[in-house]
Order: structure tokens, then C-alpha cells, then sequence
């Protein structure tokens, strides 16, 4: 064997490249899994029919991109979805902050076993289905023997019980309410561990210096904490549009649905309801076009406020 090719092993098998060997199994399955069903694009561009070969089916251009803007019906149709939509996911947003001061009094618990406990009480609706959810609340709010309206009745602060859920008022406030309990502990866990990677020494200096514990917060925690909140924020952001569905398909009925039909559970509807998957591909297009367009942004308001950039 030559020098020559030794040399050219010894370079395959050097450090860099070990570490991109083990990367690439991951790079693989975001090929497979992100970048090739995005072939299914084509279906926006076809009339297609479920069953019948690709090959056979009529090439129609941007017919169906125009199909959103067709008639002023339709038109008013994708307004009231992306205003469900985007002012849920704007109340998320207002909210993304809850999580970092929850984990934040959790960390100020000095009691190990009560910060387990509120910890594990907190983290566990994340891993309830939101049909169980569902559940829950009908128990609570139900009209018939619901917890809420019998003690509501029986206090004398209405004299019938209230039908919560098909009430449409607030449903905004009521999703993100429900959405909030359901993920604030399991939200802080990263920002837990993100406090336990500031340096210590610093609270040390803070004390010698007199600080309380609301100082060290203010002038140590919380800004040790905003590199993580801003990337949590720009990965929010740029997941505006994908608020995703299972939580409004639970809870949509015939008087909640104009307030609860969001892109994505409209895109279920069109495509698993109606059958019209080119329509229903169109809208996953522009819910991608309108994604990239918000993380560019945020990335460009974290350099604004932080002064570098997050990727």
C-alpha cells in the first residue's frame, strides 16, 4: 500500500470527520422526514384524485393558488382563519413568558421537596392528550352536575348554569388559558436547567456586595436567562402559522368553530374532510412561505436588542 493512500485513510478517519459520521444518521432522517415530503408540494400544481396515479393527472398551474382568492367568500373564509390563527398564537406568544419566572420562583424555593413536588405537579398535564383534557373540562364546566356551575348556583352568582363550552365568547383567552396550564412546567424545564448553568460565582460577588435575592434575579438570573428565551421565542415565532390542531379539533363544535378553526385544523378540514387535497397542500405552502418570513424576523430583533444574532 503506498504512502500515499495511507495518508488519504489516516485523513478519512481523522477527528473532523468521525464527528461527521456521527452526524450524519441525523442529517439522514431530517432528509427523510423534512425535506422529502416536501415532493407532495407537486400535489398543489394537480388535480388530484386519491387512488389514481400521479402520471394521470392534469397539470393545472397555480389554479388552486387563485382557488384561496376565488370568490369573496372564500376570501373571507382564509381572513377569519388567519385571524384565529395569528391572535391565538400572538396571546402564545404574550404568554412565552410565563414559563421563565415560573422556573425562576422554582429555583427560589428552598425547600427541595416542595420544588419536586410543584415541579412534578406542574410537568405532568404536558403528558395528558388534550382529549382527556377535554374531559376534564367538560366534568368541570359541564351544565349537567359541572363542578363550576353547581357551585356558581349554589353561591348565587347565576341562577342557570352556563354552557362553557359551547359559549364563543373568549374562546381565545380560553385556549390559552387551557394551553398554558397544560405546558408551563414542562416549558420551564429548560430554562431550569438553564439557571443552573450560570456561574454561581456571580451570586457569591452579588452577596458580598449586599444584594438581596429580588437584585440577584433582577441583575443575575433574568439576564442569564435571555439568550434561552429568545431562541424559545424564535423558534415560537417562526412556528406563528403552526399552532397545530389537536387541541381546537377537540373542542370546535358548530358554535365555536368561526373562533376556533385555526390554519392548520382548516387544512384537516379541507383535506381529510372535503377530499381536496391540492387546496389543502396550497395552504401548507404558504403556512411554510409565512414561516420563514417570521424567524428571519425574529432573528433580526434579537440583533436589534441583543446585538448578535441567534443562528
Amino acid at each position: 500500500m503506498s504512502t500515499a493512500t495511507i495518508k488519504r485513510k489516516k485523513s478519512w478517519f481523522s477527528t473532523g470527520n468521525k464527528l461527521l459520521y456521527w452526524v450524519l444518521p441525523f442529517l439522514l432522517v431530517v432528509l427523510v422526514f423534512g425535506y422529502l415530503p416536501m415532493l407532495g408540494w407537486y400535489l398543489a400544481f394537480i388535480d388530484y384524485s386519491p387512488g389514481a396515479s400521479l402520471a394521470d393527472m392534469p397539470f393545472v398551474g397555480f389554479k388552486w393558488f387563485r382557488m384561496l382568492i376565488s370568490s369573496r367568500e372564500q376570501v373571507n373564509i382564509i381572513i377569519r382563519v388567519m385571524k384565529n390563527t395569528l391572535g391565538m398564537s400572538f396571546l402564545g406568544l404574550a404568554t412565552s413568558v410565563l414559563p421563565m419566572f415560573f422556573a425562576i420562583l422554582l429555583y427560589e424555593i428552598r425547600s427541595s421537596k416542595l420544588r419536586r413536588l410543584i415541579q412534578t405537579m406542574t410537568t405532568a398535564p404536558h403528558f395528558v392528550s388534550w382529549v382527556l383534557v377535554y374531559s376534564l373540562v367538560f366534568a368541570f364546566l359541564s351544565v349537567d352536575n359541572g363542578v363550576i356551575n353547581n357551585l356558581l348556583v349554589d353561591w348565587g352568582f347565576i341562577d342557570t348554569p352556563i354552557n362553557f363550552l359551547l359559549d364563543n365568547s373568549h374562546m381565545w383567552l380560553k385556549m390559552t388559558a387551557l394551553a398554558v396550564w397544560k405546558g408551563i412546567g414542562w416549558s420551564a424545564i429548560m430554562y431550569l436547567a438553564a439557571i443552573n448553568g450560570i456561574d454561581q460565582e456571580l451570586y457569591e460577588a452579588a452577596s458580598i456586595d449586599g444584594a438581596n435575592r429580588l437584585k440577584k434575579v433582577l441583575h443575575i438570573t433574568i439576564p442569564g436567562l435571555l439568550p434561552t428565551f429568545f431562541v424559545l421565542l424564535m423558534m415560537s415565532v417562526a412556528n406563528m402559522i403552526n399552532t397545530g390542531m389537536e387541541q381546537y379539533f377537540v373542542f370546535s363544535n358548530a358554535m365555536t368553530k368561526s373562533s376556533l378553526e385555526v390554519l392548520d385544523l382548516y387544512t384537516y378540514n379541507i383535506g381529510i374532510g372535503q377530499g381536496n387535497f391540492s387546496l389543502a397542500t396550497v395552504v401548507s405552502i404558504l403556512k411554510t412561505v409565512v414561516s420563514l418570513i417570521l424567524f428571519y424576523s425574529v432573528n433580526r430583533l434579537s440583533k436589534t436588542v441583543r446585538g448578535e444574532s441567534i443562528f
